[in-house]
């Protein structure tokens, strides 16, 4: 299903493609913002657009409830091990350790099974909300300059090279600021679940 940014990216593809070619091909003022956006983006503006449109969220929303009910399951099987209430001995010691460990592994700290579900859960629904988020922040930005000044100049007219250098700058650093600041909070994201990235020790 197309939203705003996908509805833009039609419309906007001639102006995008005109910032990256002016960009690319007369350069920036020398210590434009868009500089510094482009080392942290490390993409022409263009290219940046179209990697945001390419982060979809269906790709991963069924995801969430299927870790979930997996967490449950798991939380389901730790409590349904068997006390060994009926005998005692070595063999019901050696029983009750087994039922200890496997519970602790199935549903115990941070480390166990449904745990580690849940948590990886509840980091679906947050990249999920993430990409929304950056794909409605392009949108706006899109939306914007492709009404300003600076695109009638890159768009219309033969402007001198420094007028487009300069259009193309303030375009290129406005999308390009977007971007960056949006990969920043994905980055927090996944620094916050760091612990996921290290194997379930069984």
């Amino acid at each position: 299903m197309m939203d705003r940014l996908d509805e833009l990216l039609t419309v906007a593809g001639p102006l995008l493609q005109r910032v990256d070619e002016v960009l690319s091909g007369i350069g920036a003022p020398g210590g434009h913002g868009v500089w510094r956006e482009l080392r942290r983006v490390r993409l022409l503006p263009g290219d940046a657009a179209r990697a945001v449109a390419a982060l979809h969220p269906a790709a991963i929303r069924e995801a969430a409830p299927e870790l979930r009910a997996d967490a449950r399951t798991c939380a389901d099987l730790a409590d349904a091990l068997p006390l060994a209430t009926s005998w005692t001995g070595e063999a019901a010691e050696a029983y009750e350790k087994a039922r200890r460990s496997a519970a602790e592994h199935l549903n115990g700290g941070p480390d166990s099974l449904g745990h580690r579900m849940a948590a990886t859960a509840d980091l679906a629904d947050s990249l999920i909300g993430w990409m929304l988020g950056i794909r409605a922040d392009l949108a706006a930005v899109l939306t914007e300059v492709m009404i300003s000044t600076e695109a009638v100049v890159l768009t219309t007219g033969n402007h001198p090279p420094v007028d487009r250098a300069d259009a193309a700058a303030a375009i290129g650093a406005r999308l390009l600021r977007t971007v960056a600041d949006g990969y920043d909070e994905a980055e927090d994201l996944l620094t916050g679940s760091a612990d996921l990235q290290n194997p379930l020790h069984v």
